[in-house]
């Protein structure tokens, strides 16, 4: 399931924080858990299980100038894609809670109020193939890919895409999802091939910071500029679409897309 969210603020030189993944996904919870506590309660604490809350968005898409740590607004609307991985009967229920919302994107130094104009479901790419059906597709970011291996203190080392180990460790969180969607022995026997290749620019880093200003604030690097070459069943690869590629998708990573072009 993906949405395209459009929202507008009435507020002349509305600025946002640089780091605006936290509180835009806070804010993403918090009008979920309006409309259903028990549903946010399982995204944000269970997730499927293992910690997995199949849920992410894109990069806003906004004019925007730097100043500092903020963002300044060259308009007033903004838009972005969020994406949830649900049984079908949930959509109309998610889709109906953005309708007439408003949402914040906020921190401790800066504040700035939206509505939201619109929300539109986008089209399923996947629509035409059958359910094990294998899929051979290209996918491009909307937001960074973050991949990483933990350490012994369970803190990520990011991988970069030049890095061999920057593919293994995206099919290993994929494989990950599907355990936890699933169950082991049907991620263990998955088909899942998946290739980095840079687009017509070089990969293109960007460093994030997590709870900026928090003291559990966590910086994370993720990668643009990239396409994954995909290959596995229908709904291994509509899981990867719905939830995202890498880790740190509830907070606005790995949020891919079907590659026209």
């Amino acid at each position: 399931m993906r949405l395209q969210l459009t929202l507008i603020t009435s507020q002349v030189n509305a600025c946002i924080p640089l780091n605006y993944q936290y509180p835009l996904s806070a804010a993403i919870y918090r009008i979920i858990a309006k409309g259903d506590n028990g549903y946010a309660s399982f995204l944000h604490q269970k997730g499927y299980g293992k910690g997995f809350k199949f849920f992410t968005f894109s990069q806003i898409n906004v004019p925007f100038k730097i100043e500092g740590d903020r963002m300044r607004l060259l308009g007033n609307e903004l838009s972005f894609q969020v994406a949830f991985h649900l049984p079908q009967a949930m959509e109309s229920f998610v889709k109906g809670l953005f309708q007439s919302e408003k949402i914040d994107i906020a921190d401790a130094k800066s504040k700035t109020g939206f509505a939201i104009r619109s929300v539109e479901g986008l089209p399923d790419v996947l629509q035409g193939y059958k359910e094990n059906e294998i899929v051979r597709m290209h996918l491009e970011p909307l937001s960074p890919v973050v991949a990483g291996l933990q350490n012994e203190k369970g803190n990520y080392v990011f991988l970069s895409p030049d890095d061999d180990r920057f593919a293994d460790s995206l099919v290993y969180n994929w494989r990950n999802k599907i355990a936890t969607c699933y169950d082991e022995a049907t991620a263990s026997s998955a088909l899942l091939m998946l290739e980095v290749a840079p687009v017509k620019q070089p990969f293109k880093s960007r460093l994030m910071t997590i709870k900026y200003g928090k003291p559990e604030e966590t910086k994370i690097r993720g990668w643009l500029n990239l396409v994954l070459q995909v290959t596995a069943e229908k709904r291994f690869v509509e899981l990867l679409l719905n939830a995202g590629a890498g880790v740190y998708n509830s907070m606005g990573c790995g949020c891919v897309e079907m590659k026209t072009g």
